[in-house]
């Protein structure tokens, strides 16, 4: 009975939640009464405009290498802080809270955020966006990655501190290799959200396929609009099924 009231209790809740967040959010289905006025915006987006195309292309590739240098920096310089993040490989308690602390901040800033401050530093362009990407994503693979050092097995790094291994080296050559696999799986995923990201980011002047699209839009240039949207629907679908691909094979 107390098990049943439990359930009761929280289905409440959720119900409250619910009411209240529509509330908050003025979610309203009655405001789809005006779906035409849509249907005619849409119409608008076609034919597409394939004259622009090259220099869309040239901007996708821009928000690639974005995507990936932002990643990849992430994960080169949070791998060595999550081994200070981590329990089993810090060397002091102050060290591991002082960085889970750390890369808690850094994680809890969002890419937007890091961009407006670099751009109004570096300027416009792609650079403060790789950056942006860079911090949001030290702070995302350090946290990640220390988790799956403290799940790592202890006994590789036991032995080699026993046969009289340093206790750095025994944690880089124990421990890496268990979680080597899960540590890539990690990083297409992030490449990948990094993709959508960048896309925002190009919203600020970021540069990119999402600073293209965001100028169309500007200057009502719905044909263009149009085939910038199919172009980043490709991509974010590719690079999705290449992560996917990735993932299944190294774990």
């Amino acid at each position: 009975m107390w098990f049943k009231k439990r359930n009761l209790l929280i289905y409440a809740l959720l119900v409250v939640a619910i009411f209240i967040s529509m509330r908050l959010t003025e979610f309203d289905l009655t405001k789809f009464r005006d779906f035409r006025n849509m249907i005619d915006f849409l119409s608008q987006w076609f034919p597409m405009d394939f004259t622009r195309l090259p220099g869309m292309l040239e901007d996708t590739l821009a928000t690639l290498a974005m995507a990936f240098l932002g990643s990849f920096l992430g994960l080169i310089i949070g791998l060595p802080l999550s081994f200070l993040a981590a329990r089993n490989t810090a060397h002091s308690k102050p060290v591991f809270h002082f960085f889970r602390v750390a890369l808690s901040f850094v994680r809890s800033v969002p890419e937007i955020v890091f961009g407006l401050i670099l751009l109004t530093t570096l300027g416009l362009g792609p650079f403060p966006a790789v950056l942006a990407i860079t911090f949001h994503n030290i702070g995302v693979m350090g946290k990640l990655i220390s988790e799956l050092i403290e799940a790592a097995d202890t006994g590789p790094q036991e032995a080699m501190k026993a046969v009289g291994a340093k206790r750095w080296v025994a944690s880089l050559f124990s421990i890496l290799p268990q979680i080597w696999p899960n540590v890539l799986s990690n990083f297409f995923y992030r490449f990948e959200v990094a993709i959508r990201t960048s896309l925002i980011l190009g919203f600020i002047g970021g540069g990119g396929i999402g600073q293209r699209l965001f100028n169309d839009f500007s200057t009502f240039n719905y044909s263009s609009v149009s085939l910038d949207v199919l172009i980043i629907m490709v991509m974010v679908i590719l690079v999705d099924s290449l992560g996917s691909f990735v993932r299944n094979r190294v774990i």
